[in-house]
């Protein structure tokens, strides 16, 4: 099977903050990452609290420090663009936060959240509404919601809102930063299958990133393991939740929480 273009190519990435004057050490959140994800596949990024995931992702969202190391997109070098480089990426390269409630205006109306995205990027609002409809329909919410204001809508229809806006200029790859954490179990098995079924759809790109490896299991084709800003262990999916190599992604593992008590205790018994 002939292998897919590589999209994104992130080399020795390194992320600091903290100033080097007066003799103190910055602190370094990412250390010498390289990652690579394939036209129309998901790299999963997993890992605890603070272990630079979210750091990785936000360096190639431009809204991180970048100190070293490089950041290819579709060929193009996007380490550090200019400013008029970053707004014409912005159609190509969209994010989903975790909060769907804090990232949308709650001010606006859902027609008004997805028409701005297009509106600002030359299409008329004629045809923004015609696409806004496409976008609810990719999603699976009704016309009716395009009325109505964030605050009406439930956790897990809001991450569809959010994803919706994140796909209204048909990027190429979305970064999904805890895109199904803020989601209880039903809800975030409902946002996953959406996300695969968008996938299929139209061959988007995902970097998927969790602390919680059952959940990149069934999002990835392949994860990397992340901790103390570096790459502990990489693999494919399957192989890496069913037989991890590192004793930090068997701990992972451990922690993620499972619907049978014996099971879990077994488990953590076992890391």
């Amino acid at each position: 099977m002939t292998r897919p273009e590589i999209l994104l190519q992130v080399t020795d990435l390194r992320v600091e903050f903290g100033s080097r004057r007066w003799g103190k050490k910055p602190f370094v959140a990412v250390d010498g990452m390289s990652i690579e994800v394939p036209q129309g596949r998901t790299l999963g990024v997993v890992g605890e609290s603070g272990s630079g995931k979210s750091t990785l992702g936000r360096a190639i969202l431009g809204l991180a420090p970048i100190a070293g190391g490089t950041i290819t997109f579709d060929g193009r070098d996007i380490t550090r663009p200019m400013p008029r480089q970053r707004r014409a990426l912005s159609s190509e390269l969209q994010v989903v936060f975790q909060d769907p409630y804090s990232s949308l205006n709650p001010a606006l109306t859902i027609e008004s959240i997805l028409a701005e995205p297009l509106v600002a990027g030359g299409m008329s609002m004629s045809d923004a509404r015609t696409r806004i409809a496409g976008l609810l329909d990719l999603v699976a919410l009704p016309k009716d919601s395009l009325s109505r204001l964030p605050r009406e809508f439930s956790g897990g229809q809001r991450q569809r809102i959010a994803i919706a806006r994140a796909m209204a200029r048909d990027p190429r790859l979305v970064v999904c930063d805890e895109a199904t954490s803020a989601l209880d179990l039903s809800t975030q098995a409902r946002v996953i299958d959406l996300l695969l079924d968008i996938q299929e759809q139209t061959g988007v790109s995902y970097l998927f990133i969790t602390h919680d490896l059952d959940v990149v299991r069934h999002m990835s084709d392949e994860i990397v393991v992340v901790n103390r800003g570096r790459i502990v262990e990489r693999g494919a999916a399957e192989r890496v939740v069913t037989d991890p190599q590192e004793e930090y992604t068997k701990r992972l593992l451990a922690a993620s929480p499972i619907p049978d008590p014996v099971a879990q205790r077994a488990r953590r018994a076992a890391a």
